[in-house]
């Protein structure tokens, strides 16, 4: 690992295992003594050595590390194992690794702000009660492919003192059976985004329950288009209306290619990528996360909502919430006869953040934990 700042200030920080071994009772340090050396012999001094290991080391040990390897004794720093990743900056500033770093380059020392890290720690540790959601996903086998999801998460579940359990369903197995039996006993449903047409009726299937059990929803992305697909062929009775991403031949294409949709704008590529500037409805569930009527949101995706189906669906229940005002793109849509059901074509989880969660995951889990409440209380 390289940290660099301007051209002359440049420090290597090298990550190294000090193992315990149970048979003898001793942490090794040998391991990063070759480490180091076969660095020096391609020329690179460590400036610091984070040391990954299951306990923390003694002076005994770092004095021994430091030693060998050529660095001072205060920049051989424990990396200690920890249960939730978020004690990490804690652990290293117990360490001194932040006042090391700017002393070697030559900043100015700065007073600590650990405060309100401290404080999440101690909600994430010390929760009042838990939510339970089920995020239906193509990917679920893979969790890390919704890893940015599964914080955001975890971030709307702190603002609330809540400890979030995911429930990870293929969406490939709701496409028969009962869905009582897999959704039955879940708080909320998150349908997230992704690509290509495996498991998207059973995703549509979840969106149908949600609706019609009213389990709050939030839909990013994929789950967006899933949500409005479902309410078009449910709803105002268009059997076959879908997406051209999943039937190029339907006759009723609720969503298509950004460039079919608008010609004109040359975007350089397939994909509508990066910040656009979003206006929210008053009276809907997202202005009243967000309280405030213009957002910026970070986008990922090829498929755009077909405005010539915008007023039928309106009159038949669904709101569009949120709109690009430049482009005149539905970004948000909602059900308002529901307890929060709410679908987004950004990705929220971009911008979400431990100290400070995204509106639309704060809320949601928030209408997952009435849910629970509501539902625990009629048994």
């Amino acid at each position: 690992m390289r940290l660099e700042l301007g051209l002359e200030n440049v420090l290597f920080v090298h990550l190294t295992l000090v193992p315990y071994i149970g048979t003898s009772g001793e942490l090794k340090t040998k391991p990063t003594q070759h480490s180091v050396k076969e660095l020096r012999a391609i020329g690179i001094q460590p400036d610091i050595l984070l040391c990954r290991t299951d306990r923390s080391l003694t002076t005994d040990i770092k004095s021994k590390i430091a030693l060998f390897t050529n660095v001072p004794l205060e920049a051989v720093i424990t990396a200690k194992d920890v249960d939730n990743i978020y004690e990490i900056p804690l652990l290293f500033a117990e360490e001194g690794l932040d006042s090391y770093v700017l002393k070697k380059l030559g900043l100015p020392p700065k007073r600590r702000h650990l405060a309100p890290w401290q404080a999440l720690v101690t909600r994430m540790r010390n929760p009042r009660d838990e939510v339970t959601i089920a995020l239906v996903g193509k990917y679920a086998g893979l969790q890390d492919s919704y890893l940015s999801l599964k914080e955001a998460l975890k971030h709307g579940g702190v603002a609330h003192g809540l400890k979030v359990n995911i429930c990870w369903i293929e969406s490939e197995n709701l496409e028969k059976g009962r869905l009582d039996q897999v959704l039955g006993d879940k708080d909320g449903i998150l349908v997230p985004g992704g690509f290509g047409i495996r498991g998207i009726e059973g995703k549509i299937r979840a969106v149908t329950y949600a609706r019609e059990k009213k389990v709050p929803y939030f839909g990013i992305c994929l789950g967006m288009q899933c949500a409005t697909i479902e309410f078009a062929r449910n709803i105002v009775g268009l059997d076959e209306a879908n997406s051209t991403e999943f039937d190029s031949h339907t006759p009723h294409r609720i969503f298509f290619l950004w460039r079919e949709l608008s010609p004109e704008h040359d975007i350089g590529g397939t994909m509508r990528l990066g910040e656009y500037v979003c206006q929210l409805e008053k009276k809907s569930f997202a202005y009243k996360a967000y309280r405030k009527t213009l957002i910026l949101e970070r986008h990922r995706h090829r498929y755009e909502f077909n405005p010539a189906y915008k007023e039928k669906l309106a009159r038949a229940g669904l709101s569009f919430t949120g709109h690009n005002p430049k482009l005149n793109l539905v970004e948000i849509i909602e059900i308002k006869d529901h307890p929060w059901f709410l679908g987004c074509q950004f990705h929220p989880e971009f911008k979400s953040k431990p100290v400070s969660p995204h509106p639309l995951f704060k809320a949601f889990i928030g209408a997952s934990y009435a849910h629970r409440l509501q539902r625990n209380k009629g048994r």
